[in-house]
């Protein structure tokens, strides 16, 4: 009897243990709303649409595919929304994202513009927004937040990568065709800094506004300046633009040469090798960098029928490190899901010595790159040229001091 009772006993206190043990396990681990869901927020119909897009979308959505399309138990779900490169409308996406639509992360939102209206929105949601093609460095400086990370790139590294590199090359007087908007004045801002330390001189510079239709008169106040180096200090559509302009107008035959700040491989695609041969440019991922870029790449064409970019290449690296804190983590609550991310090095296809740093840069090896001649491209999409790699604490410098969340 005493036996009996004593079984039952430590029937009834195993069974308290273990409810105790899975609620305390439920506790841990914690998904609001039982869904965790991304938004794409980008260009799917405008001048951004080729290198972000449909493209990002379909990054994002291998990532979780690959995932197995569920975290601690719950379903991942993605939205999509166009914010038309206006940033009174990306912005309004993202707070009806976050309040309405119980968004936990956006992701992707060209360009600087919209991106630091999203960034406004999810600071003032506490919600979580990694950004891959906003450039503008103000980003994770004096707009730096605990809730927006920056994966891919800055104005910063391109412009170390880039225009420290022509200048040690000899072009050390520059005149810049930059775009009338915030990405264009921080890139032609970093690499003017860049430019003067490393001894070389900034003649001046014209800033046609995005998507200018007729860049003529632009590109022949560059060519006036006589500078060695037009620089081009613009993203699509303009970049690619000015340097086919440039190159009807006879700027290369006239000994000037013309430096891309932000080039694309979408964007060599389109303007061909024979225009763009030559070109220096500085990129965070080439899909035909190893054997890890190529897999991956293969499977992102067998999908797109084209190369990814960076930034789309950058958004399922982020999805991907994302989930993988809430896993680690136990739950989706923001602040301590950016904390785990900041734990570990990202090491992937991606990306070569990273790491989220506190400022919420993402710190990785870039790549300066020379776009082949084509005879030298042996087939399709065989565009660049590996140069150099650039460290990633030397292209993107410390953390800058406006930045008030990080340690200095």
């Amino acid at each position: 009897m005493f036996a009996k009772n004593l079984s039952i006993r430590s029937l009834s206190v195993f069974g308290a243990l273990a409810a105790a043990t899975l609620a305390s396990t439920a506790a841990l681990a914690q998904v609001s709303d039982d869904i965790v869901k991304i938004g794409v927020l980008t260009d799917m119909n405008g001048p951004a649409s080729t290198p972000t897009g449909q493209g990002s979308v379909t990054a994002a959505q291998m990532a979780i595919d690959d995932f197995g399309g569920k975290v601690l138990g719950k379903p991942i779900s993605l939205i999509v929304g166009d914010h038309q490169l206006k940033p009174d409308i990306g912005g309004g996406i993202a707070r009806r994202w976050y309040d309405v639509d119980q968004v936990d992360l956006i992701v992707d939102v060209p360009v600087s513009a919209v991106g630091l209206a999203v960034q406004n929105v999810a600071n003032e949601k506490k919600k979580l927004f990694i950004t891959h093609s906003t450039g503008t460095a103000d980003f994770h400086g004096k707009f730096c937040s605990p809730y927006a990370m920056q994966w891919v790139f800055d104005t910063r590294a391109l412009a170390v990568g880039t225009a420290q590199a022509v200048v040690k090359r000899g072009g050390d007087s520059w005149f810049f065709i930059t775009d009338d908007y915030a990405f264009g004045h921080s890139l032609e801002r970093d690499a003017s800094t860049v430019i003067t330390a490393n001894g070389g001189k900034v003649l001046g510079s014209v800033r046609p506004p995005l998507a200018t239709p007729d860049l003529s008169s632009f590109v022949l106040q560059a060519q006036a300046s006589k500078a060695k180096i037009i620089g081009i200090a613009a993203g699509p559509p303009n970049n690619m633009n000015e340097i086919k302009t440039g190159s009807e107008f006879g700027v290369f035959k006239g000994g000037q040469q013309m430096a891309a700040l932000l080039a694309l491989i979408t964007d060599i695609h389109s303007l061909g090798l024979p225009a763009a041969q030559g070109l220096l440019l500085t990129t965070s991922f080439y899909w035909d960098l190893d054997d890890k870029t190529r897999e991956w790449s293969k499977r992102y064409f067998a999908k797109m029928n084209r190369m990814p970019t960076m930034w789309q290449a950058g958004v399922y690296s982020s999805v991907t490190y994302y989930l993988n804190a809430i896993k680690d983590s136990g739950t989706d609550d923001p602040l301590k899901v950016a904390a785990k991310m900041r734990e570990k090095p990202v090491e992937d296809f991606f990306a070569r010595n990273g790491k989220l740093r506190e400022d919420n840069l993402m710190v990785h090896d870039l790549w300066l790159v020379e776009v082949k001649k084509p005879e030298e491209s042996k087939y399709p999409w065989d565009y660049y040229k590996i140069l150099a790699k650039i460290p990633g604490d030397e292209a993107f410098g410390p953390i800058d001091p406006a930045c008030g969340m990080a340690k200095k």
